[in-house]
């Protein structure tokens, strides 16, 4: 949630930033307008309550000389049913102001490029090399069929479309996969890992930003009022949520030391809108596994920190020796909470595009301010931290371009090298006969 004082101090500057991001003046008006309001009515609540207690007063030096205090007690009455007026006024402005809060993107940092959508975006570097091989490269679902790992119709069966099944040595290469990128993330980047829930509250997803924007994008238990994660952002996040680091009880953020959480989890997405949209086997699935980076940092340092983040989640892709891009999102494609985003895109040769694995993002004080997450600085003040998340990655479209990648002649696949020791020293997936 962006911060109200912004849009009270500097409206003008930050109905323009916001524009960048496609937000409608009258949107960030409105807000503005029900922050006056609110504040208009506690200093008339605050003005008849003083009104009040001298009122009070006043009554009691009356009685003590035994005069008549009836026209008193009625104007302390008046002010009393005033007061339970404004009250009642005041808490519909606060919850329409919060909704109308919540409802308004991060402000983009200065240096991302203006754009409406991701033809906007700047490719930033690439990495590695891709040369088309002498011999033809199918799709990812030709690979998979002759090495039998998936079996797309079964899943449909067993729940829909979107939720493949991925059998023996495609299993096997799943879980090396998670496993490597856990290692490296914990062995050698300095992370703590997580298993968190793969459920949770409505105060979570709201926490980090899913709800009320994205909930049509969400599986929802009605029941218990439940949520499926669609990424281990939000119970990893939300782990801090109303807490202090405070190098007491908790660890202490300094521009040198970061707080920083890895999570393997399932996610679950509806994708409510996307059909047709490279919903082609694993391009685009309802659940998927994938391992996430959160960062909790100092405010001074988050931008160099988003940096930092980006080249985690490169050397998953580097170990795996694969060729990719590294893009910087526009103001107009970037996700809601973020402030400043890259994303790593796998070139997918038997597709013949360019497919995202990890979205790096920083949040700055966006998720803190929803989460009530704050830290203690070198002063002893008491601020907001910095949330930056990052895909680390997400294993779908990884495991597509894995195998396009490494498809040999013969219709075997190259595991890379840093895979082997997860799978049993085996050097190719080879086609089923």
């Amino acid at each position: 949630m962006i911060d109200i004082k912004k849009i009270r101090e500097d409206f003008d500057a930050t109905a323009a930033q916001l524009a960048r991001r496609g937000v409608e003046k009258e949107r960030v008006q409105k807000a503005k307008d029900l922050d006056e309001k609110r504040r208009s009515l506690i200093a008339e609540t605050e003005t008849l309550k003083a009104k009040r207690n001298a009122a009070s007063k006043e009554i009691g030096q009356i009685a003590k000389q035994g005069g008549d205090i009836a026209a008193a007690k009625e104007e302390m009455r008046k002010i009393g049913d005033r007061i339970a007026e404004i009250d009642r006024e005041l808490a519909t402005v606060e919850h329409d102001l919060r909704e109308t809060l919540l409802m308004i993107p991060n402000l983009p940092a200065p240096e991302i490029p203006t754009g409406e959508d991701s033809s906007a975006n700047v490719v930033v570097r690439k990495v590695g090399e891709w040369k088309d091989p002498a011999y033809p490269i199918p799709d990812h679902m030709t690979i998979g069929e002759k090495l039998g790992i998936f079996d797309f119709p079964r899943g449909v069966k067993l729940t829909g479309t979107g939720f493949p099944i991925i059998l023996g040595q495609g299993a096997k290469l799943q879980r090396a996969l998670i496993q490597y990128m856990l290692d490296l993330h914990c062995n050698t980047q300095g992370y703590t890992e997580m298993l968190p829930p793969f459920i949770v509250n409505s105060d979570s997803m709201t926490g980090t930003g899913q709800l009320p924007k994205f909930a049509e994008d969400l599986y929802h238990c009605e029941i218990d009022d439940f949520w499926l994660i669609p990424t281990a952002e939000v119970p990893v996040t939300n782990y801090y949520r109303d807490d202090i680091f405070d190098g007491v009880k908790l660890p202490k953020i300094t521009p040198e030391n970061p707080v920083k959480l890895t999570a393997y989890t399932p996610c679950f997405r509806r994708e409510a809108g996307s059909a047709g949209k490279m919903t082609r086997g694993m391009l685009r699935v309802h659940q998927f596994d994938k391992v996430e980076m959160v960062n909790f940092v100092h405010p001074d340092t988050s931008f160099q920190q988003l940096e930092t983040l980006v080249k985690e989640a490169e050397a998953v892709l580097t170990g795996l020796g694969l060729h990719f891009r590294v893009l910087q999102l526009c103001s107009g494609d970037m996700g809601f909470s973020a402030a400043k985003c890259y994303d790593l895109e796998l070139w997918a040769p038997g597709e013949q595009q360019w497919l995202e694995v990890s979205s790096c993002s920083c949040f700055t004080d966006y998720q803190a301010r929803r989460l009530n997450c704050r830290f203690k600085d070198a002063d002893g003040k008491t601020k907001l931290v910095h949330t930056l998340n990052g895909s680390g990655v997400a294993l779908p479209r990884l495991m597509v371009a894995l195998l396009e990648q490494h498809l040999n002649e013969d219709g075997s696949v190259t595991i890379p090298e840093v895979l082997r020791p997860y799978m049993g020293g085996k050097e190719k997936l080879e086609p089923v006969k």
